[in-house]
C-alpha cells in the first residue's frame, strides 16, 4: 500500500524529506497505530545464510533518528507489518525505545533479528564488553543477533577480540563491521580469529560500492546498506531513470531501489516513520528488475558519498 504522498515526488511545495523533518508524517504514524490501523497481509521476507550458518532477513527496519514514543510505536508497527530485522546503535540514542517497541509488539523474541553497534568512544577490549552489556540492558534482551563495530576508529582490534568472546559465549549470534573500507577490513583480519558476517556501509544508486561488493563475495561477508535510498539526497526520489523503471513495473522509486539492492545480494534497512511507507517498502518481492534495468541503474553510479558529514 502506498500513502497519499508518493516518494516518487512531492506533495504541493513540500518534499517527503521536509514532511518527515517537520513531523507531520510522524504524527500520522502514531495516530494510525493508536487507532489500530490495519493493513492486509504480511510478506515473506527472503533470508540469507551468513558465513557462520545463521540466517538473516534480506530486508529490515532501520531506526536512525527515531526517538522516544515515535521510535517505540514505529518499531512495534514495523514488526506488525512483517519486519523481523531491526537495526539500532548506541549512538542513535534509542536502544531503550527499540526494546520497548519489541515488547509492545508481543512477538516471540526468537523470531526477530536484532542488530546494534558499538560506538567509537567505547572501543577497546574492556570498554567493548561494558558497552555491549549496557546495550543489552537498554534493549532488555538476553542476546543480540548481530553486533557491529560502528566505525573503524579507536582500538578496533581490542573491540573485535571482546566481540569474538561474546560471540563464543552465545551473547551475540554474529559479529560484523560498519563503514570499513577494504584496507581497514584487511588490517582487522590480520589479527582476527573470526571473519565478520556483515559489513554495513553507505550504498545506493549514487554510491554503488561495486568493487567492495565484489571483494566481499569471495569471503562470504554480506554487504548491508544503511540509507539505502540515500535519504533522498541528490534527487534520488525524483530521479527520472528510477521513475521510468518503476513505472514499467508499476512500482515506486523506493520499491525500485530496494529491489535493486535485493537483486545485488545486498541487505537493506530502510527507515520510515510513516506506516504506509513501511509497508510499501516490503512490497518488493512480487516483481523482478530485468538485466537491462540493472545495467541502467548501474550507470547512475557516481562513486560519491551523499553523507560527507560521516566521512
Amino acid at each position: 500500500m502506498q500513502s497519499k504522498m508518493s516518494r516518487n515526488g512531492a506533495t504541493g511545495n513540500l518534499t517527503r524529506r521536509a514532511l518527515l523533518k517537520g513531523g507531520a508524517i510522524a504524527a500520522t504514524a502514531l495516530a494510525c497505530n493508536r487507532a489500530g490501523f490495519a493493513y492486509a497481509g504480511q510478506p515473506s521476507i527472503p533470508q540469507v545464510r551468513l558465513n557462520n550458518g545463521i540466517s538473516m532477513p534480506m530486508l529490515g527496519f532501520g531506526t536512525y533518528s527515531l526517538r522516544g514514543d515515535l521510535c517505540t510505536e514505529s518499531v512495534a508497527d514495523a514488526i506488525s507489518a512483517g519486519y523481523r530485522l531491526l537495526d539500532t546503535a548506541k549512538v542513535y540514542q534509542n536502544e531503550e525505545a527499540v526494546g520497548a517497541g519489541i515488547r509492545k509488539s508481543g512477538i516471540d523474541r526468537k523470531s526477530l533479528f536484532v542488530t546494534s553497534k558499538i560506538w567509537v568512544e567505547d572501543s577497546g577490549y574492556e570498554n567493548a564488553k561494558k558497552a555491549f552489556q549496557v546495550t543489552l540492558d537498554k534493549l532488555e534482551l538476553e542476546y543480540l543477533d548481530l553486533y557491529l563495530i560502528h566505525r573503524p576508529r579507536g582500538d578496533v582490534n581490542g573491540s573485535w577480540r571482546a566481540m569474538e568472546e561474546l560471540n563464543a559465549a552465545g551473547k551475540i549470534r554474529a559479529i560484523g563491521l560498519s563503514n570499513f573500507d577494504p584496507a581497514q577490513y584487511s588490517s582487522l583480519m590480520a589479527a582476527a580469529k573470526t571473519r565478520p558476517a556483515v559489513n554495513q556501509v553507505e550504498t545506493h544508486p549514487i554510491l554503488q560500492e561495486k568493487a567492495e561488493l565484489a571483494s566481499l563475495e569471495p569471503a562470504t561477508v554480506r554487504m548491508e546498506a544503511w540509507a539505502p535510498f540515500g535519504e533522498g539526497r541528490s534527487g534520488l526520489f525524483t530521479n527520472p531513470t528510477l521513475e521510468a523503471i518503476g513505472k514499467k513495473h508499476n512500482k515506486t522509486v523506493a520499491q525500485t531501489m530496494l529491489r535493486w539492492h535485493f537483486q545485488r545480494g545486498v541487505i537493506a534497512i530502510p527507515r520510515s516513520s510513516n506506516p504506509a511507507h513501511r509497508r510499501e517498502n516490503l512490497a518488493i518481492f512480487d516483481f523482478q528488475l530485468t538485466p537491462e534495468d540493472m545495467r541502467t541503474i548501474a550507470a547512475l553510479d557516481e562513486n560519491r558519498s551523499l553523507f560527507p558529514e560521516w566521512t
